[in-house]
């Protein structure tokens, strides 16, 4: 049985996160090292730290920022990269990761990170927290750098689930539509369909359909501006971008690998001869401003959307700066009551196969929309 924290992580009002620390490739430093970013960032956030206690608090006792924050959650066992859910959702009990997602269900935290098997933490969250009312697929969110005004885009679905109908993508459009207003504070986010071209006559026959649901369902909430194309994803055309998991992930690592690409190519480029190497040296606070620009590392973390509870999904590879990112973007939800928010949305717009009635945002108790 998981075993559970000797004590209630509320730390004097803080926002606690759950954080597996055991899934990703770094190790357990990292995942320390990452959430002791994020107590620097953040004064007021707290955690449950998931994984074998006799090695996490030895170097959770190096960090001074986080003596009086961490509490430790002594679980035995990993989930691993080639685990299948199946097998987790079976075997999985005693392991970091479902003791991280346990933590949140059981409201001794506000949201959950981590940096493990993707499959399995989709599974482990949907069997103990639950979809939510009127969800039929849950989708995961990622950031993706562009040329708005805000420096990013939000996608979805990027891989929870390779299918997606017309319904599906509607709930994914107001779902991406409530994260970008309370990840990205975009009042009125724009709203596009990934298609092979912007035509309204072209895509396959669910694309078609998921246009026009879409259509009937913008009461004012979101700006629908219809079919965009790949090359819109990391423009300015549109906030949100739709599709299904299968083309949302391939979109993803495309951008992934094209980004390498053209940092290998920039420093064989400065590389090639003695006047490239001092033209490297001129440009160097340049490179750094553009590295920092689209450094992957600063919008790690894909948001589960659909659930009962905020849980971030940590690329497997982080390092600190991405576990902060991810631990960072767990905590700023958390804060916004985001969770509350998205599920008032959802509710709001009934059977997604049909026109919502309503013409204004859901409100928050805050005033703010969801």
């Amino acid at each position: 049985m998981t075993a559970q924290p000797d004590q209630n992580p509320d730390n004097g009002g803080k926002i606690t996160i759950s954080v597996d620390a055991m899934g990703g490739d770094a190790g357990p430093a990292a995942v320390v090292a990452g959430i002791e970013l994020s107590a620097k960032a953040f004064h007021d956030i707290a955690f449950v730290l998931h994984g074998p206690a006799d090695l996490l608090e030895p170097l959770v006792e190096k960090r001074r920022a986080l003596r009086g924050r961490v509490v430790f959650c002594d679980a035995r066992d990993v989930v691993t990269m080639e685990d299948k859910p199946a097998h987790v959702m079976r075997n999985g009990k005693g392991t970091s990761m479902w003791s991280a997602v346990e933590t949140l269900r059981s409201g001794q935290a506000a949201g959950v990170v981590s940096c493990g098997n993707t499959g399995a933490l989709m599974a482990i969250s949907m069997i103990r927290l639950r979809k939510l009312p009127g969800v039929n697929r849950p989708a995961i969110a990622i950031l993706f750098p562009s040329r708005n005004r805000q420096g990013f885009n939000v996608m979805l679905d990027v891989g929870a689930d390779i299918r997606a109908d017309a319904p599906d993508l509607l709930q994914f459009a107001l779902m991406g539509a409530s994260y970008a207003r309370n990840g990205l504070e975009l009042d009125h986010p724009r709203v596009g369909l990934l298609n092979v071209g912007t035509e309204e006559h072209k895509g396959r026959a669910e694309l078609k359909e998921a246009h026009s649901l879409i259509t009937d369902h913008d009461a004012g909430n979101f700006d629908f501006i219809g079919f965009v194309e790949g090359s819109d994803i990391a423009g300015d055309r549109v906030d949100v971008i739709v599709t299904d998991g299968f083309t949302g992930n391939v979109a993803i690592k495309t951008g992934e690998g094209t980004a390498s690409l053209i940092g290998d190519l920039l420093r064989q480029a400065f590389r090639h001869s003695i006047m490239s190497r001092i033209a490297s040296v001129l440009a160097l606070s340049t490179m750094y401003r553009l590295k920092q620009r689209i450094d992957p590392r600063r919008v790690n973390g894909g948001v589960f959307l659909g659930l009962n509870g905020i849980v971030v999904k940590s690329h497997g590879g982080a390092d600190a700066t991405g576990v902060a990112a991810a631990v960072g973007l767990a905590y700023r939800l958390a804060k916004s009551g985001f969770a509350a928010k998205l599920a008032a949305r959802v509710a709001a717009t009934g059977n997604p196969a049909t026109k919502s009635d309503t013409k204004s945002d859901t409100k928050s108790d805050s005033g703010q929309a969801t």
